[in-house]
């Protein structure tokens, strides 16, 4: 149970977060919602209101705009584009609240816990600020600091974003046929696994742990400093290399980048197959190649874990998408669901037909010099998800953050291995059970 002092802390903070919050809704919202009332809404200049908005508020909404801007098959393109701009949007936070946070947190003068501490941040998220630090023993290390009264913040902002999404749906049905409150119910339970960091140093030697019973020795994590770690301040070992997308700087340590990459995929499923257990926010900053050669896996604030069941229903759902057959691809959605609803695979595969070639003709048109669609992918794999739906099954959270990996895999295997297919190739990267 919260404490009193914890309790009136949060009543205070919440009470000026949505004053603060209903000054801007009223300046900006409130106007949205009367063009969306009207019908046939702008639907460009309401997105740049939300942006706007979004910048506003800080926090919690500048994170649903970068959700926004990464689910292109879930909003009208009017909305992605602009949320673009989330993305680089997230200003510092003054030095002298993190020495605060980090003092307060750690029990003492930044001087004593540290023999350096970098002003300028690494790194400023939403979330959380990272700053590169040496320790008193002398060893490089970066500190994941929270922003000041962030969970607060986040408690306060669900509470209202939860109504505005009822709003929203009652206003513009159009919002409730995209199936607005599973996607709000997604982003919440993704923001709140961020904003504790015992957890994630939990996460990261999860893995770890994983990575020493296989005997792995390509990748490595981050250590982490206990004694310099609290919820809201996370010290780790600083990696030093470059993002696994960068081609050109990959070729600083290693002669096969494609290796590299095939290394990694098999170590990222096969944690997956043989632990059940998956770093899921893989994108191009938190999977590096280290100067030792080495692939570093950073950043274990989102992870999933998976039973043998989703996983066996996985695998058949991807070899359908890579060999061109529905079938598997419904016996696959029909494995994940965990009601035994007793939904005929055939009959499904009729229904997903339709979408199911429009995935296929992506893989079949792309050449090399063609972009990958990503945002059609992404819309195809939506229908897919709520055709599943519709015939009575129930596709766990998991599957769509499996989804979102593969797809980031996919990108990095479309720039520097475009012979392979990730999709009918996936059961080849699992390693054997450990």
């Amino acid at each position: 149970m919260d404490s009193f002092s914890e309790i009136v802390s949060f009543g205070l903070h919440s009470s000026l977060r949505v004053a603060h919050s209903s000054f801007v809704f009223s300046t900006k919202l409130l106007g949205i919602l009367a063009k969306l009332a009207k019908g046939e809404p702008n639907h460009r200049e309401i997105a740049i209101s939300l942006r706007e908005a979004f910048s506003q508020l800080g926090a919690t909404y500048i994170k649903l705009g970068q959700f926004i801007a990464s689910a292109p098959s879930l909003f009208p393109i009017e909305y992605v584009e602009e949320m673009q701009a989330c993305l680089d949007s997230v200003r510092p936070v003054q030095f002298r609240e993190i020495r605060s946070t980090v003092e307060r947190e750690l029990g003492g003068k930044l001087e004593t816990l540290f023999h350096s501490f970098e002003e300028t941040p690494l790194a400023s998220a939403s979330i959380a600020q990272v700053h590169a630090a040496v320790t008193k023993e002398g060893l490089d290390v970066v500190v994941k600091v929270q922003r000041p009264d962030v969970h607060l913040t986040l408690k306060t902002d669900m509470q209202i974003l939860g109504i505005l999404t009822k709003v929203l749906e009652v206003i513009a049905p159009e919002f409730k046929k995209s199936g607005l409150t599973a996607m709000f119910q997604e982003f919440q339970m993704s923001i709140l696994q961020e904003i504790d960091f015992i957890q994630e140093a939990k996460n990261i030697e999860e893995f770890e742990a994983y990575l020493l019973k296989a005997k792995e020795q390509r990748a490595r994590v981050p250590r982490v400093y206990h004694t310099l770690s609290t919820k809201k301040v996370l010290t780790m070992e600083r990696f030093y290399g470059v993002p696994i997308t960068d081609e050109k700087g990959l070729k600083q340590f290693t002669d096969n980048p494609r290796k590299v990459l095939s290394d990694a995929l098999e170590i990222w499923f096969s944690s997956l197959s043989n632990q059940g257990f998956f770093h899921a926010d893989v994108h191009a900053g938190n999977l590096m190649i280290l100067k030792d050669g080495s692939i570093g896996f950073i950043d274990f604030g989102i992870v999933g874990r998976i039973s043998p069941k989703i996983w066996k229903g996985l695998m058949l759902f991807t070899q359908g998408i890579g060999i061109g057959e529905p079938t598997l691809v419904a016996k696959g959605l029909v494995e994940m669901d965990s009601t035994d609803s007793g939904v005929n695979p055939t009959l499904l595969a009729k229904e997903l037909d339709s979408v199911f070639n429009e995935l296929e003709s992506v893989y079949i048109h792309l050449t090399e010099n063609e972009m990958f669609d990503e945002s059609k992918v992404n819309r195809i794999m939506f229908e897919m998800k709520e055709i599943a739906e519709k015939n009575g099954l129930k596709i766990p959270r998991e599957f769509a953050l499996l989804m979102k990996q593969m797809l980031y895999f996919d990108r990095y295997v479309k720039s520097m291995a475009p012979e392979i297919n990730l999709f009918r190739d996936s059961q080849n990267f699992v390693i054997g059970k450990t």
